[in-house]
C-alpha cells in the first residue's frame, strides 16, 4: 500500500515538474484551464487535447491538471496526470524525461486508485517497449489488462491488449487481439470492436491465413457499419475485396472492389481510389491482361500521389511505380 501522506512528495513533484519544463522551453501560456474545475474534469480536457496529438499543449494542460490535484489532494488524478506529462515526452523521444516523470508518478500510484494505477502501467509498459526491454513491457501491459478487466476499466483494457500485440510476435497478436475483443464485448465497449476484428484480419494477412483474415475483416465490417462514418464503411468494404484478391477469389474481389471506385471518387477519398485501383490492377497482371492493368496502376498511382503517399511510405510509393514500369514493358512486348 502506498503512503498517502504525499504533501512534501507533492511539493517536491511539482518543483521538479517546472524544473523540466522550464529546461524544455515550453510555458502555460494562453491554454490555462478553468480552474473552478474538478481536478478529473481537467484531466478530461487534457486527454481529449491529447488525443488530438497536439502534444505540447496537452503537456501544458496537464501540467496545469497536476498542480491542481495537488491543490486539492486528488493522488490519483495527480498520478495520471504526471504519467501522462511523461508520455508526452516519450512521444518526442525524450526518455530521460520520460524516466523522471515516471519515477514521481509511481510515489503517488496505489492499486487500490483503479484510473491512477492503470494510466501508470500503461505509461510504464509504453516507456519500457521504447527502451527495447520487451520481455518487462510484455509483463507490464499483461498486469495491466489483467488489472484493468478485474476492475471493470475495459477501454484501457483494451489498451492493454493493444500493446501487448506490438511486443508479441504474430502468434502473440493473435491472442491478444481476440482478448481484446473479448475485453470490448464484455464491457460493450462496441465502437472498439471494428477496429480491433480489423487489425487482427491484418494480422491473420501477415501470417497468410487469408480466410481467418476475410472472416476477421466482414465482422470489422458490421461494425465500422454501425458506428462508423462514410469513410470508414468505404475502407471496411476495400478490406474484404483486398481479402478476396488475396484469397484469389477473383469474382468476388471485383464484385466488392468495382463499386469502390465511383464512391471513393464521390467523397474524395483518393488514398482508397489509389488502393481499389492498385487491387484491379494487380488482379489484372495476374491474369496476363497487362494493358488493362497499366490503366488501374496509372490511376493507383495518381490517386496515392494525391493523397501523399510520396511523403508518408516513399518506399511503398516506389515500389508501385517499380510494378507500372515493369507492367508497362510487359504491355509493350
Amino acid at each position: 500500500m502506498k503512503n498517502r501522506h504525499v504533501s512534501k512528495i507533492y511539493s517536491l513533484l511539482l518543483l521538479t515538474l517546472l524544473l523540466i519544463i522550464s529546461q524544455a522551453g515550453s510555458a502555460l501560456g494562453e491554454n490555462q484551464m478553468d480552474t473552478s474545475l474538478a481536478p478529473a474534469e481537467m484531466l478530461d480536457i487534457a486527454d481529449q487535447i491529447f488525443h488530438t496529438r497536439d502534444y505540447l499543449e496537452a503537456r501544458d494542460l496537464y501540467i496545469e491538471t497536476a498542480e491542481h490535484a495537488d491543490l486539492h489532494g486528488d493522488s490519483s488524478v495527480l498520478t495520471e496526470a504526471v504519467a501522462m506529462i511523461g508520455r508526452t515526452y516519450l512521444i518526442t523521444g525524450k526518455l530521460a524525461e520520460c524516466d523522471l516523470l515516471l519515477k514521481r508518478a509511481k510515489r503517488t500510484a496505489d492499486p487500490d486508485s483503479p484510473l491512477g494505477w492503470s494510466r501508470y502501467l500503461g505509461v510504464r509498459g509504453r516507456f519500457e517497449w521504447q527502451e527495447n526491454r520487451l520481455e518487462d513491457a510484455r509483463q507490464t501491459f499483461n498486469e495491466m489488462y489483467e488489472y484493468c478487466l478485474a476492475k471493470g476499466l475495459h477501454e484501457r483494457a483494451i489498451d492493454a491488449t493493444h500493446m501487448m500485440a506490438i511486443v508479441e510476435d504474430l502468434e502473440g497478436q493473435v491472442r491478444w487481439g481476440l482478448k481484446g475483443i473479448k475485453a470490448a464485448e464484455k464491457g460493450q465497449v462496441t465502437q472498439w470492436l471494428g477496429p480491433l476484428w480489423n487489425n487482427l484480419g491484418a494480422t491473420y494477412e501477415d501470417l497468410e491465413n487469408y480466410n481467418k483474415a476475410l472472416e476477421a475483416y466482414k465482422k470489422a465490417r458490421e461494425y465500422h457499419y454501425e458506428h462508423g462514418d462514410e469513410t470508414n464503411r468505404l475502407i471496411a468494404d476495400w478490406a474484404v475485396g483486398h481479402a478476396y484478391r488475396l484469397k484469389g477469389d477473383y469474382r468476388q474481389a471485383r464484385k466488392w472492389l468495382e463499386p469502390l471506385l465511383q464512391w471513393s471518387e464521390q467523397i474524395g477519398n483518393h488514398e482508397f481510389f489509389g488502393w481499389t485501383n492498385r487491387e484491379l490492377g494487380l488482379m489484372e497482371l495476374d491474369n496476363g491482361k497487362y494493358m488493362r492493368a497499366v490503366e488501374y496502376l496509372v490511376q493507383a498511382k495518381n490517386g496515392l500521389k494525391q493523397a501523399g503517399m510520396p511523403e508518408w511510405d516513399p518506399d511503398g510509393y516506389r515500389e508501385l511505380i517499380d510494378l507500372l514500369v515493369e507492367t508497362k514493358i510487359k504491355a509493350d512486348r
